[in-house]
Order: C-alpha cells, then sequence, then structure tokens
C-alpha cells in the first residue's frame, strides 16, 4: 500500500504502524511544521519530496530505531538538542541532574564547573543558560560526541563551553572544580534491558560499566575529591537501585552531606556529596 498524499491521510497511515504521538513528530518534522499545524491542514496535499522521507524516516522508526536518531533532535529541558548515534538519547532524568547541579551554582558568582562524558552536551548546555557567568568544561572520550555537542552549543548560543577529549578526569590534570557533574554509564554489562527498547541503537560505551554497572562510577567517587575544591560538590545520575551503593561509595571516599534525589516516579537518580 503506497502512503496516502493528504496530510491527514499520511498522519492515520503512520498511527496504523507507530505510535500516535511518534507520528505526529515525525510528520511534524519531514514538513516542518508545528504539530498542531497537522490538523489545521490535514485535508491539504503534501509535495511528493516530503512524502518520499517520511515513507523512508518511517520505515526506519518500524524497524526499531530510535525517534530521535530518525528525526535527528530530542526536547530537553526548556531546548531542543540534535542528536546522532554518537550520543546517547538525552532523558528526564538527566534534568533532574542538572536542577541539582544549578541548585549548587550561585546565579552571580563565577565557578568552575565541569560536564564529564558530555555526549550531546546536554549538561553543560542546560548550566550555561542558566549560570552565565559559570565556567564550563565539558569532556568526552569520544571525538564524534564532541563534534554534535559543540555544534549543538554553537546553535543554543552557549559559547562559553570549553570542550576537551579524553578518557574521564585526565584532561583536567592540575585543574579543581566547585561542581563535577556526570551522567556516567551505570548499566551493567549482562543487564538484559541493553537488548530492548532504544539501547540496543545507543554507544554501549555511555551505557555499561561493569558487572554491577558501578565501574564507572566508582572510579569517579574515587578520583574526584582530587579535582574539586574545598567545599566542591560531585554530582552524579545512576540507577533506581544503586543509591545506597553510590551513597557508600561517597561516604568511603571522604564525602559529606550526600544526598540523594528522586525522580519523577519516586526513585533514586542522582547522589551528590560535598569535598570537605
Amino acid at each position: 500500500m503506497k502512503p496516502p498524499t493528504t496530510v491527514a491521510g499520511l498522519l492515520r497511515y503512520a498511527r496504523g504502524r507507530i505510535e500516535p504521538g511518534e507520528a505526529e513528530q515525525l510528520l511534524a518534522h519531514v514538513l516542518q511544521r508545528a504539530r498542531g499545524w497537522l490538523y489545521s491542514h490535514g485535508d491539504e496535499a503534501s509535495p511528493d519530496s516530503a512524502r518520499e522521507e517520511f515513507a523512508a524516516l518511517l520505515t526506519r522508526r518500524i524497524a526499531g530505531e530510535p525517534l530521535a536518531y530518525v528525526v535527528g533532535r530530542v526536547g530537553f529541558r526548556d531546548f531542543d538538542l540534535d542528536v546522532t548515534p554518537a550520543v546517547l538519547i538525552p532523558r528526564a532524568e538527566t534534568e533532574l541532574l542538572v536542577e541539582a547541579a544549578l541548585a549548587s551554582i550561585p546565579l552571580d558568582t563565577p565557578l568552575q564547573v565541569a560536564d564529564l562524558g558530555t555526549g550531546s552536551g546536554a549538561i553543560a548546555i542546560a548550566i550555561a543558560r542558566e549560570r552565565p557567568r559559570a565556567r564550563l568544561v565539558a569532556l568526552d572520550t569520544s571525538e564524534a560526541a564532541l563534534e554534535v555537542a559543540r555544534a549543538n552549543a554553537v546553535r543554543l548560543d552557549a559559547p562559553r563551553i570549553e570542550f576537551r577529549l579524553g578518557d574521564w578526569f585526565t584532561p583536567l590534570a592540575g585543574e579543581r572544580f566547585d561542581v563535577i557533574a556526570s551522567n556516567p554509564p551505570y548499566i551493567a554489562d549482562n543487564d538484559p534491558h541493553l537488548q530492548q527498547g532504544d539501547l540496543p541503537y545507543e554507544p554501549m560505551l555511555a551505557l555499561a560499566s561493569g558487572v554491577d554497572g558501578l565501574a564507572a562510577i566508582g572510579h569517579f567517587v574515587r578520583t574526584a575529591p582530587a579535582y574539586l575544591q574545598a567545599g566542591g560538590r560531585l554530582l552524579l545520575e545512576h540507577g533506581w537501585q544503586q543509591g545506597a551503593a553510590v551513597r557508600g561509595l561517597m561516604a568511603t571516599a571522604g564525602f559529606s552531606q550526600v544526598l540523594t534525589l528522586h525522580d519523577i516516579e519516586e526513585r533514586e537518580r542522582v547522589t551528590s556529596g560535598r569535598r570537605d
């Protein structure tokens, strides 16, 4: 069956194959219109080129490719981020990490902030947009990821971020920061969820970390004190069942004021600690 020609017909065609909301988002992306426009102009014919593009993108989504990669963009806080398979798809849980970081950064104070494993640049860009006096350094082990992050920073007018290539803390040698934030890999290597949903399409190095998912987090907690100012804070996103383990790691490493925040589903999701 060939796709219909009208906007409403294309929307019905896609809704029978993917989730309705995804169908709207996909068609709005192809037509470069707001989603509400699809309904007020449902009787309009779509250009042949748009129908061909829509059919191609729909095929990719039906095959399981994440919608964010299909359209190349995803919403995060109050802005959109360009994404490719080189970067993890930003999720709502990471918005909680940003909120926790912002709470540790006064609006008018020029603090030093590091974002480890920046991926698309979500964390660093969000902080830069709301804390204009902060000095931000964003790191990633992937040059392809940094290309995405740099482009997002330019498009979103966040030019004050310094992007560096390297393995976790290595590019920060000799420096100390007031805040270090990260969404590190925290899924166990053999977790069956890695084969479900969007995860098989995302970069594995950004997802999995050891037999218990705590390898990267443990390294972060043990290493971070050497890169934090006195009174500086480390903030980490983690799995919803890892809160107690992360608090234990931070306590062992000498962090004080260790606190875990809950996500919208009331699951432990972000833990922070203070270097005394």
